[in-house]
């Protein structure tokens, strides 16, 4: 951007902003400052950014392009540094930069992109997010922090030991935070750090989903720092790789303030580190939010009215059951009623509950904790899990005085937890007289609003899927259409974006002879169908009638389960 250029740019800005808000705005990251001026002047990016342009005359690309041969002409560091990405044009001529950046370019970044293109770069400017992806997607994430070596750029007479080994610390240090920022931004519940052969792979977990995130090409030198560097931050001991560990960091990202739960693992290769990213937002969920429709919030607020019971949610791991729980806490706290959680972790901070965090390696168990919780008043007491017998025991003596308890099971349908409670060893006298409700539930990715498109119902197509859902073929009466996915930049091209909760609610009661028959969980699933319970199947459904999801998602989430 020439002197004029600028000059002009600075007095726009100045003219709608001020000149205050103009000169913090030239303060901040190249990649904050669009959003920042947009946020500024109450517009979206394309508003301001045809701001820029008209400043500048520099032309604004809509959607723009990688160009794979200006990725191996600029630099991964100047690409991160500058936010520019290189991008391919109709008619480009060869040896010539083509650069798509949300901010005009300085002049100390014009001369820096020069030294690496054969003719004079034609700067352009482009939503920070597209760029910011196209950076991430081709060079990788967090490429600007490992980079190259900064010695290489020194003469050899400069580039001592100790500064290279200095640079390469402050350059892992700058990769870590990196991808766990990426991978808060992604909203990632896990990120698995996976040695291979010769290659360090990093994979998040986004909506239920793995997905591999694209890296530097030169990671794998960098490989055993990587995982002593997350070693450190969780605590852990460093000099240990032959047996499993586990830690927790606490990580801040400007506004979020994350709990990471660090497991480690040997393996052939090196250590396998996977992160459980815990309380990002702290958002409080209601039944709704979760999924739940009005017939079964109704349901269940039926039974959070009682003064006592046992309510039970099943599901696989990462299902929403601590969710669940949240929400049902925070449907029935009251200044009148005293709430005391256990829990590992504590996934959710609800205002006025006495939380606590089970320690086993101090004995702080489940069993012990709840134990201590009885005497101390409680009217409402969580269970994160029940493991065991004197967990079980304990939770449901707790319910038959007096208290309502919630707590989770590990189970595929709703019927299961009352066997799975006998088969712990509960008496199923006791079972039928404490569990006044259980909830089986699954997380079904949620189309993306932005790209989902109908399209007409095709019967034989969807056969198969219905037939393995244990649906008949006479659902689709009267159904013209169905939407599926599409891809988009908004949801990463998956066609998906966050989830949405379907549920299976059993009332043990109905069934109270036959649960202290010890009948078999097919047998209970037989009458309970049979009394009117919907089967996870058919309320996830009704979330692809709604165009919420869609049947193969229901398909992969629920028939392969059961």
């Amino acid at each position: 951007m020439t002197v004029t250029a600028r000059a002009q740019l600075q007095a726009a800005l100045e003219a709608r902003l001020g000149s205050a808000a103009a000169a913090a705005l030239a303060g901040l990251p190249p990649e904050a400052r669009l959003k920042s001026l947009a946020h500024a002047l109450s517009a979206d990016e394309d508003a301001a950014l045809a701001i820029l342009a008209e400043a500048t005359g520099l032309p604004v690309l809509p959607e723009p392009a990688i160009d794979p041969e200006g990725v191996r002409l600029l630099p991964a560091r100047l690409a991160a540094a500058a936010q520019a990405a290189p991008v391919l044009l109709p008619g480009a001529v060869a040896g010539r930069l083509d650069l798509a950046s949300p901010w005009p370019p300085d002049a100390e970044t014009q001369a820096w992109a020069a030294t690496f293109s054969r003719r004079r770069p034609r700067w352009h400017l482009a939503s920070a997010d597209r760029v910011g992806q196209l950076i991430r997607e081709n060079y990788g994430v967090g490429s600007g922090s490992l980079g190259e070596d900064e010695a290489d750029d020194l003469p050899a007479a400069e580039a001592a030991p100790a500064d290279t080994e200095a640079d390469a610390d402050a350059a892992v240090v700058r990769f870590v935070t990196d991808v766990l920022t990426q991978a808060v931004a992604e909203r990632a519940t896990d990120v698995h750090f996976e040695p291979q052969e010769g290659a360090l792979a990093i994979r998040f977990r986004i909506d239920g989903m793995l997905v591999p995130v694209p890296l530097p090409e030169n990671l794998a030198r960098f490989q055993d720092a990587i995982l002593s560097r997350l070693k450190i931050m969780a605590r852990l001991n460093i000099s240990e790789r032959r047996l499993p560990q586990d830690g927790r960091i606490q990580f801040r990202d400007g506004r979020n303030s994350l709990d990471i739960r660090v497991s480690t693992m040997p393996t052939l290769h090196a250590e396998s580190i996977s992160l459980r990213l815990l309380n990002q937002r702290k958002e409080a969920y209601d039944m709704g939010r979760v999924g739940m429709g009005p017939d079964e919030q109704a349901a269940v607020r039926r039974v959070l009215a009682y003064p006592h019971g046992i309510v039970l949610v099943t599901g696989p791991t990462g299902s929403g059951k601590s969710t669940t729980l949240n929400a049902f806490l925070r449907e029935i706290n009251s200044p009148d009623l005293r709430l005391v959680t256990i829990e590992d972790p504590v996934e959710y901070e609800v205002p006025g509950a006495n939380q606590v965090q089970i320690k086993p390696e101090i004995g702080l168990t489940f069993a012990s904790a709840l134990r201590s919780t009885l005497r101390q008043d409680p009217d409402v007491i969580m269970v994160g899990e029940i493991r065991d017998l004197e967990t079980a025991e304990i939770a449901i003596r707790a319910s038959l005085t007096g208290h309502l308890v919630f707590s989770t099971l590990h189970t595929n349908d709703a019927p299961g937890a009352i066997t799975r409670l006998v088969d712990m060893g509960v008496e199923p006298f006791l079972v039928a007289s404490a569990v006044e409700l259980v909830i089986a539930q699954r997380l079904l990715r949620q189309l993306c609003p932005e790209c989902a498109r109908p399209v007409p119902v095709d019967r034989a197509r969807a056969a198969p899927a219905l037939e393995a859902l244990g649906l008949p073929l006479a659902v689709l009466d009267g159904v013209a259409v169905l939407r599926e996915p599409v891809g988009c930049r908004q949801c990463r091209g998956t066609g998906y974006s966050g989830r949405v909760g379907i549920f299976e609610l059993f009332f043990p009661k109905a069934l109270h002879d036959r649960i202290v028959g010890r009948a078999s969980n097919r047998e209970l699933t037989s009458l309970a169908l049979a009394g009117g319970m919907r089967p996870l199947a058919r309320a996830g459904w009704e979330k692809v009638l709604q165009g919420r999801t869609t049947l193969e998602e229901l398909v992969r989430n629920v028939a392969a389960a059961d």
